[in-house]
């Protein structure tokens, strides 16, 4: 019969240490097979990787022969003197040694020179020389540069083949470099050895990383005894006794296997609740039926008694039994509320973000009230509307009078609204608004319909607006500095909740961002209306008449701030006019001062009939002053605009000569009758300010009806095109014929010009005229005083053929003055011209330099009073130096008469 006593503790624990050797048995062997499939995965990829590593080395070796090949062939075959040497006598001689150098220098095998047909000039081997080299060489004679790898004669090699061209790009030679493909072989076989051991050492470093995991893992994974899994159900209780979410375990027989002190309390579960059926325990229809259909969901709500439950169920089989359900429950009563004030705070948040980044994106007041407007609706309120003060909208500081705004926003939800339009006064005389103003905070009415105060001025639209169903309203003061600007009311219709405090709180904070953008915007629009209008009272308000040229222009100011681009038209004496663009570096009141100051001193330069080359030098020394004028360290000194480009170009209508100069400006655009759209070429020239480079003169002939075109880079060039394209799309808009330059000027806005430039943009267009040879007169003189009368009176003739009878006498004077001094101070040849256009000029001019000067005679000087006879007949005169010499011309209103004063004082000097 079996043994009455007890076991021993041996015996009584043996089978638990069989339970655990056969699981760390079970462990090891996984670990081992762990550690032998992660060695093959390292060998493997050490392998590949060797492999790859071998590979990339041979191809990078063979891609080293080939850069380095064509790089020595292309230096030796662009050398100064290799073209040359190929074109002498003997190429042999003039290039054996430098070959030689070059390739011990290069670091290739060989560099070879070849004729064109592949005779070899020179070749590291001379006995190959005068031989035909092997390939086809055919690519290189045409004059495209290659590499290859090379099979034949002396040796197998990676080569390049390189043209050689001569200064007119023609192919007069090739050359040849290489390098053997044994050394490049030989390259690789020295790399191998590292690229191996490198691999070796990855290797073992991998296999002992593996082994020391799969140590680590064995070492991790020793089978549990009775006392461990005892402690860890003591930790698993305690944690579902303490967690602060619910757990419910329900049989796959539907029965309550478990449930944890915060799921009793949620559930009011009764103290016999295990073991019992759910469908037992009052837990709800739907909650019930979710427990006992083994469903899975996440985050499902249920109603509990008085409690919302976020419920998450997973299919599990508990102490290995039967497939069951393990729910998870949370209270979400007051998260629900919490979580919906949290969404209207992230709401606004998130609102007055896209706020900050959707107002003011333009300084455009109105714009910015109507981006206010937008953002409002229809996330805070169902309409908006902004009034600001009429001062605001001008750009000028908000006066203190508030009894009336302008409505410049309105935005709603739909169309068909009751309010005031855009555009209206509205009336600020009662409250709420005025409270609003008075208090400087936002004032909410929940409740127009039973509001005692909106609407009492007008009853009538109050009334329309309460039918329309606009049923809450509240008004924020626009305050930005501490000063009102206006108003911006928020309403909202039947349809949507009330507003309340909070609403407040968020709108008053929406009114200020917007505030302070619209007074921005209002500060620029007030700058900018100066800046305008000191840089329009600089620019010409109108062109002066003159008979050369037919002219039009356009003047468009950027967008944001203005510049310094101005033009100008200037008659010169001689029927001739000057035009001018430019263009002052960057933009601002300083750029604009700086452009009025350059336009006065090229009136100035005109005024002494420079040539174009010498006008842009003195402005050049003009601009290297005002640079030197500015205090170091000052504010003007940080923001200086210290350079300027300029175009200026004189036209003579007698000759039908252009002379044009530039100093870093773009060419103007020539149209003419035969040849279309060209540009002429002008010579490279820096813009003003830099100094020390001279100026170069460009003379075109314009054909009568000829247009030229002047512009700043403000119309070609923009961010969205280059200037290769704006020149292209100018092109083809002015080149229609026949256009007179009103219609041109027309047809380049139309096709080029944005309705808000970012750059200021000038554009001068003036068409040619040719002064009709019949309306000129000349006479070459010789110098001989007894020649002025001949010369008067033939003038005199052909004043009368010009139908100019009461000119005559005061032309004669005025010549004979002139040439009188011409023939006794002057040298030859001397001539004299007259010109009949809108007025009549008179040149004399002759192979001196020197110029008279006007002089007041004393009352006992014989002589001296000419010139002052000259100025006191004439509208203008002056002296234009020619090469050789002088031009003095004098300007004669038509019809002009001797003054009777002028006859009284100067009788003896008539008298002749």
């Amino acid at each position: 019969m079996p043994s009455s006593r007890p076991r021993s503790r041996d015996q009584r624990e043996r089978p638990g240490w069989r339970r655990r050797l056969q699981s760390a048995l079970s462990v090891h062997s996984l670990a081992t097979q762990v550690f032998l499939l992660q060695a093959i995965v390292v060998i493997l990829l050490v392998i590949a990787a060797a492999v790859a590593l071998v590979l990339q080395a041979k191809y990078d070796s063979y891609e080293d022969a080939h850069n380095r090949s064509l790089a020595a062939a292309e230096t030796f075959a662009h050398a100064p003197g290799t073209a040359e040497a190929l074109e002498s006598g003997d190429p042999t001689a003039a290039l054996q040694s430098a070959t030689e150098k070059a390739q011990r220098g290069a670091g290739v095998d060989f560099i070879s020179v070849l004729g064109k047909d592949g005779i070899r000039y020179t070749d590291p081997e001379p006995q190959l020389i005068g031989q035909r080299v092997e390939g086809d060489i055919s690519r290189a004679a045409a004059g495209e540069s290659f590499t290859e790898r090379f099979e034949g004669e002396p040796h197998n090699a990676v080569r390049a083949v390189v043209p050689v061209l001569d200064s007119g790009r023609r192919v007069v030679g090739l050359v040849t470099a290489g390098i053997q493909v044994a050394n490049v072989g030989d390259l690789l076989d020295r790399q191998l050895p590292v690229l191996l051991t490198s691999a070796a050492g990855a290797l073992v470093l991998a296999t002992g990383g593996a082994a020391l995991v799969s140590r680590r893992l064995r070492r991790q994974t020793h089978g549990l005894d009775p006392a461990e899994m005892t402690r860890m159900y003591e930790h698993h209780d305690a944690v579902l006794h303490a967690v602060r979410e619910g757990v419910l375990i329900v049989g796959g027989d539907g029965r309550l296997l478990l449930a944890n002190d915060e799921a009793r309390r949620l559930l009011d579960l009764p103290a016999d609740a295990d073991r019992r059926p759910v469908t037992e325990l009052r837990l709800g229809p739907s909650f019930t039926r979710l427990l006992v259909s083994g469903k899975e969901v996440s985050d499902e709500v249920f109603l509990s008694g008085d409690r919302l439950l976020a419920v998450n169920t997973r299919p599990t089989a508990p102490y290995g039994g039967v497939t069951g359900l393990v729910a998870s429950l949370r209270d979400t009563t007051e998260l629900r509320a919490l979580s919906g004030r949290a969404e209207v705070a992230r709401e606004r948040l998130t609102l007055l973000y896209e706020a900050g980044v959707r107002i003011g994106t333009t300084l455009d007041v109105r714009r910015t009230a109507t981006e206010l407007a937008e953002v409002a609706v229809p996330r805070f309120a169902d309409f908006v509307t902004v009034e600001l003060l009429d001062p605001v909208l001008r750009g000028d500081e908000p006066t203190g009078v508030l009894s009336e705004m302008r409505r410049t926003a309105l935005i709603g939800i739909r169309e068909d609204h009751p309010l005031q339009p855009v555009g209206d006064l509205i009336p600020i005389n009662v409250t709420p608004m005025t409270t609003a103003l008075d208090n400087g905070r936002a004032l909410i009415e929940p409740d127009l319909a039973t509001s005692g105060t909106w609407g009492v001025e007008d009853p009538e639209g109050a009334r329309q607006a309460l039918a329309y169903g606009i049923s809450s309203l509240i008004t924020v003061p626009l305050q930005a500095r501490g000063v009102v600007l206006g108003l911006v009311n928020f309403w909202r219709s039947a349809d949507a909740p009330r507003f309340d405090e909070e609403d407040t709180s968020f709108a008053e904070e929406l009114a200020a961002r917007a505030a302070v953008a619209i007074d921005n915007a209002r500060r620029f629009t007030r700058e900018h209306a100066m800046a305008v209008t000191l840089q329009r009272s600089l620019l010409p308000r109108d062109l002066p008449e003159q008979d050369a040229l037919d002219v039009a222009w356009r003047y468009l100011p950027a967008q944001a701030g203005v510049g310094g681009d101005w033009f100008d038209v200037i008659p010169l004496p001689g029927l001739r006019v000057a035009l001018v663009v430019g263009d002052v570096v960057g933009h601002g009141m300083h750029a604009a001062a700086t452009m009025g100051r350059l336009r006065t001193a090229i009136l100035n330069f005109s005024s002494l009939d420079l040539p174009p080359a010498d006008l842009l030098a003195h402005l050049d020394d003009l601009v290297l002053r005002i640079d030197a004028d500015q205090a170091p360290g000052s504010e003007v000194d940080r923001a200086t605009v210290t350079g300027a480009t300029c175009l200026y170009a004189i036209y003579d209508s007698v000759s039908g000569r252009c002379t044009l100069a530039h100093a870093g400006h773009l060419a103007p655009a020539l149209v003419d009758p035969w040849n279309g759209v060209t540009y002429p070429e002008l010579p490279v020239s820096p813009p003003l300010g830099v100094g020390g480079h001279p100026f170069e003169e460009t003379e075109v002939d314009l054909a009568e009806g000829s247009r030229l075109v002047l512009f700043t880079d403000g119309l070609v060039e923009d961010r969205h095109r280059d200037v290769d394209e704006g020149l292209a799309l100018l092109s083809s808009a002015i080149a229609p014929a026949g256009l007179t330059p009103e219609e041109t000027c027309l047809a380049v806005t139309d096709a080029m010009l944005p309705g808000q430039p970012s750059d200021d943009i000038a554009l001068l267009v003036a068409r040619a005229r040719r002064l009709d040879q019949y309306r000129s007169a000349v006479w070459d003189v010789p110098l001989d005083m007894s020649a002025v009368s001949r010369v008067r009176a033939e003038a005199g003739r052909r004043l009368e053929e010009w139908g100019l009878e009461e000119s005559v006498f005061v032309t004669e004077l005025v010549l004979s003055e002139l040439l009188t001094n011409a023939l006794r101070y002057g040298a030859e040849p001397v001539r004299v011209r007259l010109l009949y256009g809108r007025t009549l000029f008179c040149e004399v001019s002759d192979g001196s330099s020197t110029s008279p000067h006007l002089r007041r005679a004393a009352a006992t000087d014989e002589g001296g009073r000419g010139l002052f006879l000259v100025a006191q007949f004439s509208q203008r005169w002056g002296t234009r130096y020619v090469s050789p010499g002088k031009i003095i011309w004098a300007e004669l209103a038509l019809g002009a008469e001797i003054p009777e004063a002028s006859v009284t004082m100067f009788d003896d000097e008539l008298a002749w």
